[in-house]
């Protein structure tokens, strides 16, 4: 696997970034499409609104957080494998748009992605 990396999205973009996808449901405030430079919105693997809202960037929240967006990352196994074969060909920006850089989804997500084999994988 390349490899997958996480960087807030009014970062600005570099060649090093590979492919770049927006892992948030809103889209960032003040930030045009065409600045954004990205490749994909996944917003279906962001956290539910209501996991988001309750959530509320509230670090001491985080563990629980992690917890509950693991289980619904569970559910989008599919999705979870597109990223992964992305990865093996190219390096994988996850772009997010939260002020705290270690408590936000892209850091449980990367997390899952280098933990979890895809679905796909031949079982041996």
């Amino acid at each position: 696997m390349q490899s997958i990396q996480i960087k807030r999205i009014y970062d600005p973009p570099r060649k090093s970034d590979g492919y770049r996808v927006l892992v948030d449901r809103i889209w960032p405030r003040g930030l045009s499409k065409d600045a954004a430079r990205i490749d994909l919105w996944m917003k279906d693997i962001a956290p539910t609104t209501e996991l988001r809202k309750w959530f509320n960037h509230d670090a001491a929240r985080w563990t629980t957080f992690q917890e509950k967006y693991r289980a619904e990352l569970r559910q989008l196994g599919e999705r979870l494998d597109e990223l992964r074969d992305r990865a093996k060909k190219e390096p994988v920006t996850l772009l997010y748009g939260a002020k705290d850089t270690e408590h936000n989804q892209a850091v449980v997500l990367r997390d899952v992605l280098a933990e979890t084999k895809s679905r796909s994988a031949p079982r041996g």
